[in-house]
């Protein structure tokens, strides 16, 4: 099977109670690629600016990530500026600057079109829209969100996710989307709009999984030293989603698994900042947090 990611690669600059660190490697695409690169080798269709380093693009490149479809334009690459307080699920946004994020136009290349998985990560709807006309005959697609495009592209947003099976989207995003406050009825108002599977992501308190003859829950690991919070949802989107490729199979305890992985491959990235974690965990390491995740969920 393939996996293709389509999203944001950016250099954030990021402020915690840690620490600060300027300029580095984040986006939608870029976390959940790397996490996806532990059990497939996925295919990601991005854009950045002359300033992304070189070297970063060679370390994606020997993770087993095809950056065929990542374009490096003229101008600057998207930048985000945030601080986070004690509490790591509540974030400032200090600046953006689109820059050559601005006139992105995903265009997959003629093999990326034949892919099996299809994850749209966070774009405009209508390019989410244009990614799934390219596209083939996808046996599995996703997408995220994010509250910009929920206040301002609702109608668009909709038509996306009448066309996708699965749904990933915090409890804020879905709450807003269905103008519901119980999570379990707005999971179900979402899967009427056409998904298979709504994943409803609840930072430290993990994941809820709707589906029509199930709901699952899946903690987050627990975990004392939080460092960088950012980019955890699209890693463990992409953890999700590339054990899924690996599987090669969409059961529901396939569904439930792949749902324990993400949070496995989300748990590494908040331990340090950025894409740091993600580009050093081992598979070692993955398998013994997978067995903790057991260890937590049996009774």
């Amino acid at each position: 099977m393939s996996l293709v990611i389509i999203g944001s690669t950016a250099l954030d600059t990021i402020e915690t109670p840690f620490d600060r660190r300027e300029r580095i490697v984040g986006g939608s695409c870029s976390y959940a690629s790397l996490a996806a690169s532990y059990f497939t080798k996925p295919k990601i269709v991005s854009v950045a600016g002359e300033d992304f380093p070189r070297e970063i693009i060679k370390k994606f490149n020997k993770k087993g990530i095809d950056t065929r479809g990542m374009t490096l334009e003229e101008g600057k690459t998207f930048f985000w500026e945030g601080r986070y307080g004690q509490n790591p699920n509540q974030r400032t946004t200090l600046k953006t600057e689109i820059n050559v994020f601005q006139d992105f136009k995903p265009e997959l290349p003629p093999d990326y079109r034949e892919a099996d998985i299809v994850f749209l990560g966070t774009i405009d709807p209508e390019l989410q829209l244009d990614v799934l006309s390219q596209v083939k005959n996808p046996q599995l697609t996703a997408m995220d969100t994010i509250n910009l495009y929920i206040e301002n592209r609702k109608k668009s947003l909709l038509e996306v996710i009448s066309k996708v099976d699965i749904f990933f989207g915090n409890d804020e995003e879905v709450k807003k989307i269905t103008q519901e406050n119980n999570l379990i009825i707005a999971g179900r108002k979402m899967l009427e709009q056409g998904p298979s599977f709504v994943v409803i992501k609840k930072g430290e308190h993990g994941v809820i999984i709707v589906e029509d003859q199930f709901i699952s829950g899946i903690p987050a690991h627990p975990c004392e030293d939080v460092r960088d919070p950012t980019g955890a949802g699209d890693s463990f989107a992409g953890g999700f989603l590339g054990y899924l490729d690996q599987v090669k199979s969409f059961e529901e305890k396939d569904i439930r698994r792949a749902a324990v992985y993400g949070s496995v491959m989300a748990s590494f990235t908040i331990e340090d900042f950025g894409t740091d974690r993600l580009m050093t965990v081992t598979q070692s390491e993955i398998k013994k947090r997978y067995k903790e995740f057991k260890n937590l969920v049996s009774f």
